[in-house]
């Protein structure tokens, strides 16, 4: 397992910073703001407690890879019809220690911004990072879970495994990248090229984002002129071109779940919470 990205480099601000900087009210910090990416509503016993929670709940439903997202703001803090704001491949895979002794666990693959110091705030990285600190960057307590249909899961670690699926990172960074556009990407973006590009085995980015426009109904992000004039001279991650003058359409966990359970790619949508799983 590669450890590049970890601990201080996570700065996993998706959507929920987006709708700081397009007006609307959000806490003051998000998933993976601080140099420790955490936030403070898990201590670190309940964050590694929950993670392992999590970890359970997916062997035992069979995944090999799933999809799970996160909150780095309170729901109060977030526009309606939008509960998380990153979301990351969860995959069971084997672990090498320090000793070079290996075990079987998940581990998150995530897309990242650049922190403003070693990478620019406008461009994005990959990195593998641990369930525990996925789980410790999130400021209420569920995450959203997809299940896979197995071919799907197979296609997925396939990509994964031979590393194609990094062909398909864009490294320049939108806050609200749209899903019908190449020239800019988000987190839930990169997951939603990955799983079309193991849904239509191609990874040519031109054929993804065709069929795209074709199949996958985003999820409208409702800003005023002034927000969608101003904004990006207030946050340069903040991009609209590639709307092209349109509404502003992204990818987030409800879109997302509409999609791979209406064509019948999911096989369970659920919440999850510590101590309990929480269906629908």
């Amino acid at each position: 397992m590669s450890h590049s990205g970890l601990g201080s480099a996570l700065k996993a601000i998706c959507l929920g910073t987006a709708m700081a900087v397009l007006g609307v009210p959000v806490a003051t910090a998000d998933s993976g703001s601080g140099a420790a990416a955490t936030s403070d509503f898990f201590t670190p016993e309940e964050a590694g407690a929950y993670s392992k929670q999590i970890e359970r709940e997916l062997a035992a439903k069979g995944a090999r890879i799933a999809i799970v997202f996160r909150t780095g703001r309170t729901r109060d803090k977030l526009p309606d019809g939008i509960d998380y704001t990153h979301g990351a491949f969860w995959v069971h895979q084997t672990i090498a220690r320090p000793d070079g002794s290996t075990f079987k666990g998940y581990v998150t693959y995530n897309l990242f911004h650049g922190d403003g110091e070693s990478l620019s705030r406008e461009q994005s990285y990959l990195a593998e990072a641990f369930p525990f600190e996925f789980v410790a960057s999130s400021a209420v307590d569920d995450l959203g879970v997809i299940l896979l249909e197995p071919e799907l899961q197979r296609r997925l670690l396939s990509l994964l495994a031979d590393g194609s699926y990094e062909d398909l990172h864009d490294t320049d960074y939108s806050l609200i990248a749209s899903p019908f556009d190449d020239r800019f990407q988000n987190c839930n973006e990169f997951m939603l090229d990955v799983i079309a590009a193991a849904l239509w085995e191609t990874t040519d980015y031109d054929q993804i984002k065709a069929n795209l426009r074709a199949h996958f109904t985003a999820t409208r992000v409702r800003v005023g002129l002034l927000a969608r004039t101003f904004g990006p001279l207030a946050d340069s991650r903040l991009k609209t071109k590639d709307h092209r003058g349109q509404p502003i359409l992204t990818v987030t966990f409800a879109s997302l779940a509409d999609f791979l359970t209406q064509n019948g790619y999911a096989t369970e949508v659920f919440k999850t919470a510590p101590g309990s799983v929480q269906t629908g």
